[in-house]
Formats: structure tokens, C-alpha cells, sequence
């Protein structure tokens, strides 16, 4: 592999994973779809605001999907879509660093 020069492709990825919460949403979600509260318990540092606005960046980005259920009261929930879960081996991979080095 040649890294002598930047591959946008790569830029955009590092880009998207590099955001703040957005990592840990993902890690999240591949336990399942979550209702925004159940992601909220489990990254508690996180603001609603913050929470609300990379899981709006990360549906646009096609990471996630946002699923409406028309009970009452509405039932929304958020899970991985096929390009959100082949994240699943980096996000390992990054895990299997932290556990050796962090």
C-alpha cells in the first residue's frame, strides 16, 4: 500500500470515524436497534443535543437507519444499515488496540 499520499477515500472514512460519539454510537448499535434512550444510558456523557446530531449525520451518511413504529405511544428506533454494520471489523479492531495499548 502507498502512503506517501492521501487517498480521499481513506480521508473520508478517518473523517467520519474520527467525530466525537460517533464511534461509540456505532460500537452501540451493532449490539442491535436501540431506542435513543437505550443509547443515551449506555453514553452517558453525551448530550441529547449531541446524540440528536450525529445520529442525523451518520443517517445521512447511510450509517444508520431511523425505523418509526405508528403505535402508541410512536416507537422510534435506530439501527445499522449493511454499510453501518461492515464497520463491525474496524470497530473491533480498534478495540482489540485499546485493550493491548490503552
Amino acid at each position: 500500500m502507498d502512503y506517501s499520499h492521501m487517498c480521499p477515500k481513506y480521508e473520508t472514512a478517518a473523517e467520519l470515524l474520527g467525530k466525537k460519539w460517533s464511534g461509540l454510537i456505532i460500537r452501540v448499535l451493532l449490539g442491535g436497534p436501540k431506542r435513543f434512550k437505550e443509547i443515551k444510558e449506555q453514553i452517558p456523557d453525551m448530550s441529547d443535543k449531541m446524540l440528536t446530531d450525529r445520529m442525523k449525520e451518520l443517517e445521512q451518511s447511510q450509517i444508520l437507519k431511523r425505523n418509526v413504529y405508528p403505535e402508541m405511544p410512536v416507537r422510534i428506533e435506530y439501527e445499522l444499515t449493511e454499510k453501518g454494520l461492515g464497520l463491525e471489523p474496524v470497530i473491533q479492531s480498534i478495540q482489540d488496540w485499546g485493550e493491548q495499548w490503552c
